[in-house]
Parts: C-alpha cells; sequence; structure tokens
C-alpha cells in the first residue's frame, strides 16, 4: 500500500509559476515510477510527466519545457514546477504513483488531486 498527498495548488496568474508536491507514504525508491497527472473539468486524465525510481524523467510534449518533475529522496516527495502557466491548464492535478510487482502486474496508486485555477 502506498498513501499519496498533493499539496500546492491555488489560484495563479496565466504566466506564473507553481510548485506542487507529493509526499509518499514510503520511499519513493520502492515505487518503480511516480507521475504527475491533470483532468480537466469534462476531459479525461492525461499525463504530464513521470520519474522512476532510477531517476529518469519523461515529460508529456505538453509539459515539455515549462514543467520540471524532480525528487526530493530524503522527504520521500516528487515535485513539479510548473512554470508559463496557462489559463486552459485549470485542472485538477494528480499524483500517481506506480509499482512492479515480481509477477510483473502493476499496482496503481493515486493522490486525492489537488486544484489549480489560472486565471486574472
Amino acid at each position: 500500500q502506498v498513501q499519496l498527498v498533493e499539496s500546492g495548488g491555488g489560484l495563479v496568474q496565466p504566466g506564473g509559476s507553481l510548485r506542487l508536491s507529493c509526499a509518499a507514504s514510503r520511499s519513493i525508491f520502492t515505487i518503480n515510477r511516480m507521475g504527475w497527472y491533470r483532468q480537466a473539468p469534462g476531459k479525461q486524465r492525461a499525463l504530464l510527466a513521470t520519474i522512476t525510481n532510477g531517476g529518469i524523467t519523461n515529460y508529456a510534449e505538453s509539459a515539455k519545457g515549462r514543467f520540471t518533475i524532480s525528487r526530493d529522496i530524503i522527504k520521500n516527495t516528487v515535485y513539479l514546477q510548473m512554470n508559463c502557466l496557462k489559463t486552459e491548464e485549470t485542472a485538477v492535478y494528480y499524483c500517481n504513483g506506480s509499482v512492479t510487482l515480481l509477477g510483473r502486474s502493476t499496482e496503481d496508486y493515486w493522490g486525492q488531486g489537488t486544484q489549480v485555477t489560472v486565471s486574472s
């Protein structure tokens, strides 16, 4: 079992920045991949960025160049730094953790989400 708790959302002006945090209940070395997703009202949940337990990062095209995923091993926390935010990026942002089991199946864990509103 993994519990994930997001924080850091809020209201930001277009062009502004936010840093989201995802605190995990156990060492993120034991979580094979963590990521950030967002879901706007009426839209499908979309991948933004991932980081493996080896530190390898990947980004969706929409996030590339503006968003940065990082981690603090000691704090069991993954971050998403978001810059140059756009109004259309208003959404609930979710943290995900994926654990690969011995039989190669996976377990996915989700945080409760944190609301990001980009508006003037």
